[in-house]
């Protein structure tokens, strides 16, 4: 179990470390209906997180070689890792753009129903998180663990992939007033160099997880 821990900690981070869905929360946050739309969201997120990384362990036994040589396990780390490496090119490309999307500007007007679409939205559909589950579930599904310890690696995995949006959301309850300013710093900060940093993290998690698809392929 310790190895599957290890083999999805880089991708957690990954998750944990996307800009836009931090970006999104905090504008919730600054927004007029803060503690619904925040909460909304930070639920949505949890939930898809949740419902991909599952779904997809429960479908990894199926792409588990029968002869145990883990070649085909392999092939999918390579693509999903070269994927990963293309989506960073992408955003890298995409650097200069730093408008915010047009939902952002429209998150004054969310209800709790809207922020929780968006969260599911965000972590089960949108591309870049979407390969990062998708790559954990496979770690996870291809372990060969038992189901008590898949289930321990995929709690361990959400936890860490959902921390920066909950914190925020939790932290704002316990103390609204002094969190108001470096929220708003950080999202400035994120919303400039949402590309870069996005473009290096699945830089990071595409080469990590090309690397244990070519070494599976020996």
């Amino acid at each position: 179990m310790g190895a599957a821990i290890g083999d999805i900690l880089p991708l957690a981070v990954g998750v944990a470390i996307s800009p836009i869905p931090i970006v999104a929360v905090i504008l919730m946050l600054l927004s007029r209906n803060a503690r619904t739309t925040s909460a909304g969201f930070g639920l949505g997120w949890l939930v898809g997180i949740l419902a991909v990384t599952g779904i997809v362990i429960l479908l990894a036994g199926s792409i588990t070689p029968d002869d145990g040589d883990g070649a085909s396990t392999g092939w999918v780390k390579v693509v999903l890792g070269l994927l990963l490496i293309f989506l960073a090119f992408k955003q890298w490309q995409s650097r200069s753009d730093t408008a915010p999307p047009k939902w952002m500007q429209a998150i004054d007007e969310f209800t709790f129903v809207k922020a929780t679409g968006l969260g599911l939205v965000l972590s089960a559909v949108n591309p870049k998180n979407l390969l990062l589950c998708v790559s954990a579930g496979v770690a996870i599904g291809t372990a060969g663990l038992s189901s008590g310890n898949a289930i321990v690696v995929w709690l361990v995995f959400t936890v860490l992939a959902v921390c920066s949006v909950l914190v925020p959301v939790i932290g704002y309850a316990v103390a609204t007033e002094r969190l108001a300013s470096p929220l708003d710093a950080t999202k400035t900060w994120l919303q400039a160099n949402n590309h870069v940093v996005m473009a290096i993290v699945l830089l990071i998690m595409g080469a990590v997880v090309l690397g244990k698809g070519l070494g599976g392929l020996q």
